[in-house]
Parts: C-alpha cells; sequence; structure tokens
C-alpha cells in the first residue's frame, strides 16, 4: 500500500512551545497553500484518514473541498500527535533538564511531561501500529494520512521490519516533512 502521510500546517503558536496532544488551530493561508501543493497527487478516491486533533482536520477539510472524489475523511484519534503531559503549551527551552533526561533514558515507557500524565513513546507506537494494521487491512492499494510529525516519526520506525519495541532515542528516525509537507511510504 502506498501511504501519503501529509503534517498539518504551521500553527497559530509563538515558535518554540511543546503543543502536542493540545488542540491548538493552523494557520489558514498555509494550510490552504499545502492542500493545494498536495492536492493532485493522490489518486481519484483513496481514503483519507485524519487525526482528531483541529489543525490536521483543518487540512482534510481544504484538500476534501479541492478533492471531493476523496470523500469525507475518517476520523481517526490513533493518528493524534503525542500527548507530552504538563509538558503541553510550554516552551521547549523550560522544561527541566531533568525530566527531559528521564525520558531519554527510558525512552520506550517513560510518560513524559514531569507529572508522567503524557504518554510514552512505546504508547504512540502501539497506536500507530493498531491504526497502520487497521489501514492495510482495508486493502486499499493508496491512503491519505492527515497527521503529525509524531506520528509520521511512527510510521517510518513501524515499516522496518520486525521494529514494534523501540530500544532507545538512538532510533526514532529525524526527518518528518515540515508543517504543510508530506512523504509517501509503502507500507
Amino acid at each position: 500500500m502506498r501511504l501519503w502521510l501529509l503534517r498539518h500546517g504551521p500553527v497559530d503558536l509563538p515558535p518554540g512551545l511543546c503543543y502536542g496532544a493540545s488542540d491548538v488551530p493552523a494557520l489558514a493561508e498555509p494550510t490552504q497553500g499545502a492542500a493545494i501543493a498536495f492536492a493532485s497527487l493522490p489518486a481519484p478516491g483513496v481514503p483519507v484518514w485524519v487525526s482528531a486533533l483541529g489543525r490536521a482536520r483543518q487540512l482534510a477539510q481544504a484538500l476534501q473541498a479541492l478533492r471531493p472524489d476523496l470523500g469525507d475523511p475518517r476520523v481517526d484519534a490513533r493518528l493524534n500527535e503525542m500527548h507530552f503531559g504538563g509538558w503541553e503549551l510550554r516552551p521547549w527551552d523550560s522544561l527541566p533538564r531533568s525530566e527531559f533526561e528521564d525520558w531519554m533514558a527510558g525512552f520506550a515507557h517513560h510518560r513524559v511531561g514531569g507529572d508522567r500524565s503524557g504518554e510514552s513513546t512505546q504508547q504512540v507506537l502501539d497506536r500507530v501500529a493498531a491504526a497502520l494494521d487497521a489501514a492495510r487491512a482495508t486493502q486499499q492499494p493508496e491512503m491519505v494520512w492527515v497527521t503529525h510529525a509524531g506520528v509520521i516519526r511512527a510510521v517510518q520506525y513501524l515499516i522496518q521490519p520486525g521494529r514494534r519495541t523501540i530500544a532507545g532515542a538512538h532510533e526514532w528516525p529525524r526527518q518528518a516533512p515540515p508543517p504543510g509537507g508530506w512523504l509517501a511510504l509503502t507500507v
């Protein structure tokens, strides 16, 4: 299956904030520009799945307006960005170094956010793996996911043969498309 991974547009927040699972809006003009740039790529009738977060739904709706043949996007919360718990909406550079080091030391299973109210990396991988299994089960030759950088990185990790449990941060993919960007993978 060819899986298009389309990242939401730039958010309407000051730079440098951790916004993970916070439902913050994307900027309208760049979101529309991303939809226009991407619209010609998927084949007619390709299903679109979208994160439940508003910034991703904005882009899915803009894409659907340009490509009504793609149908209504299917909302799937498994495509949401990682929940960073107590770190949400805080500047990255204000986070206590010790909390970040705890996450890196226990990258797979440490629940982030200082108060452990957030998700672990493995929890994100497990829910994205479940969504990926569901996508494969549709037997569609092509699909679009409108989602987030963390989910895109999780898919990149999961399509490596035999990869389900992550050993550490050194295995986490570093590259993701910029806001409004995309990549296509064979899964």
